[in-house]
């Protein structure tokens, strides 16, 4: 599977559109993460807890998305987003999104 975040895929043409896909997952990281994730916050520097929980949620997102664009036939995803949202305290939303799409060979 050919993934871009662009409206094209460089040296192919598109010969037909599958429509939108999208993969999320939500996740939380357990008391104790989320305990030392706090206490960085008052010494500054990266909060390596919720890097590795954002970094899980992008390639299960991912690989969901792939997923729903094979279930199409589709050989590509174009124009690849991300967005985050936060459900509650502690746990994210992750979405990826594009257009699947067909290469011409």
């Amino acid at each position: 599977m050919i993934i871009v975040n662009t409206e094209c895929v460089p040296g192919h043409e598109i010969a037909e559109f599958k429509g939108l896909v999208r993969g999320n997952t939500v996740r939380a990281k357990h008391m104790g993460k989320d305990i030392l994730a706090g206490l960085r916050t008052i010494v500054g520097g990266e909060i390596k807890e919720y890097t590795e929980m954002l970094t899980e949620c992008r390639n299960e997102s991912v690989k969901r998305m792939v997923a729903e664009a094979e279930s199409l036939g589709a050989d590509a995803i174009v124009n690849l987003r991300f967005t985050t949202s936060q459900v509650m305290a502690g746990a994210a939303e992750l979405l990826a999104y594009g257009t699947a799409v067909t290469l011409k060979r």
